[in-house]
């Protein structure tokens, strides 16, 4: 890579993008998702269906921000810093959201509600494979991460990632085709994250682009990776299907995918947005609780409170998860992160783990990487 390449300071427009992509789940979650799933009519904005139900497409956004992110974040790192880094960015925000949401739940959510026997199996994140089910099923997406973060440590303790990065993404897709198109294995496709693979690879690469490689090859992966991340957004429908009546186009759900690649691209590009540095900062920092935080709570508090009017209550609903999810990204999650981590390294240097690379590269955090 060019020295001019290396970059030098967060992707403000990442930040503003996260939001974005977040509020399109929040529109969806409660412009469609939940009579659709739920049967909670008081959730249900039926005005907005059209375009509320193409708001899930803000999760693989994510997943491309995602790719970006955690390639940044791998670099100068060894396995062990980056597992540290990682583990203290989202499970003490997860934990303590979780919690808030149990609560809620105990205390407002009958007859719908119900969360007996949830917390302790909600603290694996992965709480279905121990029985009981998500706290909040918004959740699933969290164990997609957590699983693109093993595999990128377990490639960096190998010595592949990223200098191997190519390949890395060529065998991924590969298997991702070789079960879509043959077996459809429940177990490979969790394992290896044939759903979303596409979305990271776009991500990576697109990281690859920002940090100043070019040439056909990389625009040969790009253009592979772009392909898949699009067949698997219209895969998606078949599992929705069953929870919607299968009512979206499959040409909207190609144009949005690709519009979201292309903006995401984009904003790559930008050094620098025309709003002060803290407002950027509190933007990304609190779509993750955000995220953890506005749907199952949301629904116990329509359910609870909805008038015949559910407009100004759903209004309030979001400004107000919005404001809370600004508190716990202001007031719990930088203070846990940081014992969190301190606590984490100080084992880590104990034990002898380095956790960085001899040749570290970087000295910023592009869109939240840190």
């Amino acid at each position: 890579m060019p020295p001019s390449a290396t970059p030098t300071s967060r992707v403000e427009a990442l930040d503003l993008l996260r939001l974005v992509a977040v509020l399109g789940v929040v529109l969806y979650h409660f412009g469609f998702w939940g009579p659709a799933s739920h049967g909670v009519p008081q959730v249900a904005l039926p005005w907005l269906t059209p375009i509320a139900k193409y708001g899930f497409l803000g999760v693989p956004a994510f997943f491309v921000i995602s790719g970006f992110v955690i390639a940044y974040s791998a670099e100068g790192r060894t396995a062990t810093g980056f597992a540290i880094a990682r583990f203290s960015r989202i499970y003490p925000t997860f934990v303590f959201c979780m919690t808030l949401t149990f609560l809620v739940i105990v205390f407002l959510g009958p007859p719908h509600f119900d969360a007996s026997a949830q917390w302790l199996a909600n603290l694996f994140i992965a709480a279905p494979a121990l029985g009981p089910p998500y706290m909040d099923t918004s959740y699933w997406s969290l164990v997609i991460e957590v699983m693109f973060y093993g595999w990128v440590a377990l490639l960096i303790a190998a010595g592949l990632f990223p200098r191997r990065i190519d390949t890395i993404i060529l065998v991924g897709l590969g298997i991702t085709f070789a079960n879509k198109l043959t077996m459809n294995a429940p177990l490979i496709e969790k394992l290896f994250l044939t759903d979303d693979s596409g979305f990271f690879a776009v991500g990576l690469l697109i990281y690859q682009f920002y940090r100043g490689r070019r040439g056909p090859i990389l625009y040969g992966m790009l253009a592979l990776s772009i392909s898949t991340a699009v067949f698997q957004s219209i895969h998606k429908l078949v599992k929705l299907a069953p929870h919607t009546g299968g009512t979206f186009s499959e040409w909207a759900v190609a144009a949005i995918c690709l519009g979201s690649i292309a903006v995401i691209f984009l904003a790559t590009q930008v050094r620098r947005v025309p709003l002060p540095a803290g407002v950027t900062l509190a933007v990304g920092g609190l779509t993750y609780p955000l995220y953890l935080l506005h749907m199952q709570l949301g629904y116990v508090l329509f359910d609870r409170w909805a008038p015949a009017n559910s407009v100004p209550l759903v209004v309030t609903i979001v400004l107000t998860t919005t404001l809370l999810a600004w508190a716990v990204w202001r007031y719990v999650e930088g203070p846990a992160q940081r014992w969190t981590r301190e606590f984490l390294t100080g084992q880590a240097s104990r034990l002898g783990w380095p956790l960085k690379l001899r040749t570290a590269v970087g000295s910023g955090a592009g869109g939240g990487a840190a």
